[in-house]
């Protein structure tokens, strides 16, 4: 388990180097470029970015790509921390959820008010949304999207050819993993990396719990809850949904296991909406070419991750200016529209247009409002948006573990979580 006081000694570290050299350094950038950091590198992710790219070019001004490969950010997050200890951050980095108030703790993201006041941005975000892009007040990151972390996507061929239909429950997904494997196929394609056994998992503990119980456990930290039944029971189908996956999963990239369902070899996936710019980008067309579904039990429920840029303070005037350019490009209709219908998501502004989108796009967006209203909005443990990132290491540790160790039980992985969430407090 790693330890949880990584954080504080993260922001003792920085606190010491960072100030003392960013902002020069982060001003020796040519005039007029944008050093941006994301982790945006399969295919679909690829094409989306470079819309970003296309438009501030257009403006008359450089991007310097600046790619991290590693599906949820984690190696990002990594190249990040050390290019800011040694004060040279790039312009722009792409953080989500409350990583962006501890980079804000440290005194190193600028100011977006004015972009932020021009664009009207106040009026135009959700709540949710635009809550998370502040700190101490002030705007110091921009939105791009918000995806859906609770789908179910599946090949209609592949359940047509076995003689199955799309599961609403967890048993009619076990039954039809036994139909589907008789047929000669993966019933479920997975990447056994830790972010994406915890995308999985904290979709069973909101299929199981419901959205309260689901905030009790990880965004709270309620110990009684961690160890509850209602846990315990989240823990064993968990582990149960290894048994429809198929022995090459180990270190696999979350695009090869979408893959696998494209190429026919594997019946479903549970993954976020940015498997779909897989799809859009194989040609494939939602409602025949691929089947989305909310994962068994989350009907009402919408799992959120926004993806968002927040920016370094610059030195530089026309550095800055490229900066503020890029933040106003980034929620205006054209970028918001052509990049999420490539990328998979729905726009972080709902007053869009969703004529252009296709069917699942255009679910997710009425599932985000609906949710929103009901209440049962929860943000992403997996993908950054919970919880601090020191506990979600330690989270993501122990799921992990759990799913592959063949002898530690349910019962002993609800203690382990436990532990950590009263070490964070």
């Amino acid at each position: 388990m790693r330890a949880l006081t990584t954080l504080p000694l993260f922001r003792k570290s920085m606190l010491g180097l960072a100030m003392a050299g960013a902002l020069g350094a982060a001003g020796q950038t040519q005039a007029g470029e944008v050093e941006v950091l994301h982790w945006w590198t399969s295919g679909g992710e690829a094409k989306a970015v470079g819309t970003l790219r296309d438009l501030l070019e257009a403006e008359g001004h450089e991007w310097k790509d600046f790619a991290v490969a590693g599906g949820a950010g984690d190696s990002a997050m990594t190249v990040l921390k050390s290019r800011a200890m040694s004060g040279n951050p790039p312009a722009a980095a792409q953080i989500n959820g409350p990583e962006i108030q501890e980079w804000g703790e440290l005194g190193l993201l600028g100011n977006l008010d004015s972009v932020a006041e021009e664009g009207n941005w106040e009026e135009l975000l959700p709540g949710v949304v635009s809550d998370m892009m502040r700190h101490d007040g002030h705007y110091v990151a921009v939105p791009v999207n918000v995806h859906r972390v609770n789908w179910l996507w599946a090949n209609p061929e592949v359940l047509d050819d076995a003689g199955v239909e799309m599961p609403t429950t967890w048993d009619e997904l076990f039954a039809a993993g036994e139909t589907l494997r008789e047929a000669g196929y993966v019933p479920l394609a997975h990447g056994g990396q830790p972010w994406q056994d915890a995308t999985t998992f904290e979709s069973v503990v909101l299929s199981l719990g419901g959205s309260d119980f689901y905030r009790q456990v990880f965004v709270e930290l309620d110990e009684q809850a961690l160890q509850s039944d209602t846990m315990i029971e989240a823990l064993t189908t968990f582990k149960r949904l290894r048994e429809l996956m198929d022995e090459g999963m180990p270190g696999r990239d979350w695009n090869l296991a979408t893959s696998m369902v494209i190429e026919g070899e594997a019946a479903m996936q549970i993954m976020g909406d940015w498997a779909k710019g897989e799809f859009t980008a194989a040609d494939m067309q939602a409602g025949e070419d691929y089947l989305c579904a909310a994962v068994p039990g989350t009907d009402e429920a919408f799992t959120f991750n926004t993806d968002s840029f927040a920016m370094f303070q610059l030195d530089d005037d026309e550095a800055r200016e490229a900066q503020k350019t890029l933040a106003r490009l980034i929620l205006e209709p054209e970028f918001q529209q052509t990049f999420n219908q490539i990328k998979g998501s729905i726009p972080a502004r709902p007053d869009l247009d969703m004529s252009g989108f296709d069917s699942c796009a255009k679910r997710s967006m009425q599932d985000f409002q609906a949710a929103r209203d009901a209440d049962t909005l929860v943000p992403s443990m997996a993908h950054r948006m919970a919880m601090r990132s020191d506990v979600q290491g330690a989270f993501f540790d122990i799921i992990t573990n759990y799913f592959n160790s063949s002898d530690m039980t349910a019962e002993a992985a609800a203690q382990r979580l436990v532990k950590a969430a009263e070490l964070a407090m």
